[in-house]
């Protein structure tokens, strides 16, 4: 990588972000690709997010990754919404585009991104086990695809945000989809049994010991089961799943995915996705 006069900046931003991995995804697919671009990790505090925004147009930025606690807040500083954004009301990527910044949300693309070929969402029901970011950009992508119904699973102290934020999405595009109380197991189960999908979208598990599924948890010959998490590789949640002989999806393929379609958003060329993988994955394991 040669940085010179014409190289330009991505960053992404949050607090904290120390520990992200998207340098790491970018800065390879820039090398890989011959663009000329550097990606950077910026921690900054709300108070300053306004000034991050508008430097982006200053120093002529390809755009910004956003993770929490932006993805809402930073709205107001943009210029346009594309349709991902405006539905979930998230913000995960930001384009300078001949200095009008718009934002998008590429999460939902990057999880169905991250699945085997041949799940086709047309018509199919999935079970989502969470309401936060994660959940939200799922269900909103899963909503705009054709799929046939959402089962979605929300603390009880967020349930009326949750069904609010998802009233949306159901009318603005005639998805069915129904909230319940993620702390009521039995149900989680029966929803569990109706669905093609089941996708663990909030943060338990990242101790490698807990799960928010019943340790006696059934898991239906074919269902696909899917994490948000990548680290630990396999959480308690898959390794269950997967003793039962079901297909297992960890969030290492959302996070490449939504970071390649981000990077095509901001150069208009395609990450070099296989060989990031190869890289990601090896980085990893090593560290499981």
């Amino acid at each position: 990588m040669q940085i010179d006069g014409h190289t330009r900046l991505a960053a992404v931003v949050a607090t904290p972000i120390k520990h992200s991995i998207s340098p790491f995804i970018h800065n390879y697919a820039f090398d890989k690709t011959g663009i000329n671009g550097v990606y950077v990790a910026w921690d900054i505090p709300e108070s300053e997010l306004e000034a991050t925004l508008a430097n982006v147009k200053r120093y002529d930025m390809f755009g910004i990754n956003l993770s929490m606690p932006y993805k809402r807040i930073v709205t107001q500083y943009l210029d346009e919404l594309d349709e991902s954004a405006s539905l979930t009301g998230m913000v995960n990527t930001v384009v300078n585009k001949n200095g009008k910044l718009i934002g998008h949300n590429t999460d939902g693309y990057g999880f169905f991104a991250s699945l085997p070929q041949e799940f086709d969402l047309k018509g199919k029901t999935i079970t989502i086990l969470g309401g936060g970011g994660a959940a939200t950009a799922i269900s909103a992508y899963a909503a705009q695809n054709g799929v046939g119904k959402i089962n979605m699973f929300s603390k009880a102290k967020y349930l009326d945000v949750t069904i609010e934020r998802q009233g949306r999405v159901a009318e603005q595009t005639g998805t069915r989809i129904e909230i319940f109380d993620i702390s009521d197991k039995k149900q989680i189960q029966e929803k569990a049994n109706d669905a093609d999908l089941l996708v663990n979208a909030n943060s338990v598990g990242m101790d490698g010991i807990s799960t928010v599924v019943s340790a006696d948890m059934v898991f239906k010959e074919g269902l696909l089961v899917a994490d948000v998490i990548y680290q630990p590789f396999e959480t308690p949640f898959l390794r269950l799943a997967k003793a039962q002989g079901a297909t297992t999806i960890n969030g290492l393929g959302m996070l490449l995915f939504q970071a390649a379609e981000a990077f095509r958003l901001w150069t208009g060329e395609m990450m070099p996705t296989a060989e990031v993988w190869q890289a990601l994955e090896e980085k990893y394991k090593s560290e499981n």
